[in-house]
């Protein structure tokens, strides 16, 4: 089973992806590069897992200046706009996927899964709530044995086994109902996030879909959904000081639009048993950022936790093939 991000055709060059994208956009692979096929695909994963991984501590310093779901709607309709936009200009329809297909992957990859993470972030750790978000492999892989028919491994079994022991340490009832609620809203959006991947696997192959177009659709229809939310749930709130102008631009530009790109640029290049990797890296540079610049050293049962949640990982990327 490949992981949701990855699950895509592979082998095709940037330009083929691409295809109009004006030539100042594209990789200009050297020749040594061009020996080496995976360089500049593994580039991009790298820089992807860094500039995603460090958006937890970017977006978690924003929260101190903006209401959570007001700042998931901005930070999810403006790259939806701008990648959008890039649909022309690639010589891309601007026509949206099948209404009864993209809506409900909207609500799912995006509604839930940004909105759930907005309010964990709100109380919950940086590093501890990326760890936890990105249990959503592990969620992925016992969704698609029940609803996929794909059977477990005995592997996949032990990583989900891992997986629940390291949950149990991380969310620690002990602590509190306010660190309990930032746990379950973590891995509420890991559940959804999943739930997406699980609908587009099932139902996207039906249709012949631009992946650009699909992404660009689903943010929008999903960000509205998350902006309905903040109307009815949460008063407006923003101190517009240059830190939070930082903030929105990350999320914007080199996390929002750029990281998408970079994303596309990856999955059609890599093979999954390398690709699959970033769903390590990103969490591991979130944990790594949130303790250097916010200070969030782990305690020893979040450290216990952290440590079996990636290796439950490791182990789920371990089974996965080619």
């Amino acid at each position: 089973m490949l992981h949701p991000l990855f699950a895509f055709r592979r082998g095709h060059t940037l330009g083929q992806l691409m295809s109009s994208i004006p030539e100042s956009l594209a990789v200009r692979t050297s020749r040594s590069a061009r020996h080496h096929p995976y360089f500049w695909p593994l580039v991009a994963l790298l820089l992807l897992g860094l500039l995603w991984g460090y958006n937890w501590v970017v977006m978690k310093g924003g929260l101190s200046e903006i209401a959570a779901l007001w700042f998931g709607a901005l930070r999810t309709i403006i790259p939806a706009v701008l990648l959008l936009l890039m649909l022309p200009a690639t010589g891309r329809s601007l026509r949206p996927p099948p209404m009864h297909y993209v809506i409900p992957l909207g609500l799912l990859q995006t509604a839930g899964f940004v909105g759930f993470m907005m309010w964990a972030l709100q109380t919950g750790a940086a590093g501890e709530t990326a760890v936890i978000v990105f249990t959503m492999p592990l969620w992925l892989m016992l969704m698609a044995h029940v609803v996929l028919h794909e059977r477990l491994t005995g592997r996949q079994w032990l990583a989900l086994g891992i997986a629940g022991i390291g949950l149990f340490f991380m969310i620690a009832p002990w602590r509190g109902h306010l660190a309990v609620g930032a746990s379950l809203f973590a891995v509420l959006s890991g559940l959804t996030w999943a739930g997406g991947s699980i609908w587009q696997k099932k139902f996207g192959a039906r249709y012949k879909l631009d992946l650009l177009n699909v992404t660009a659709w689903q943010m929008l229809f999903g960000g509205f959904a998350i902006l309905l939310a903040a109307v009815m749930l949460e008063p407006w709130h923003a101190e517009w000081t240059p830190h939070l102008l930082w903030v929105l631009f990350y999320n914007i530009v080199p996390a929002g639009a750029l990281g998408w790109i970079l994303w596309i640029y990856a999955l059609h290049n890599l093979p999954t048993r390398f690709a699959g990797f970033g769903s390590l890296l990103i969490p591991s540079v979130g944990v790594l950022g949130a303790w250097l610049q916010l200070g969030e050293r782990p305690g020893t049962f979040e450290l216990i936790g952290i440590i079996l949640i990636l290796i439950a990982l490791l182990l789920s990327l371990l089974t996965r093939r080619n």
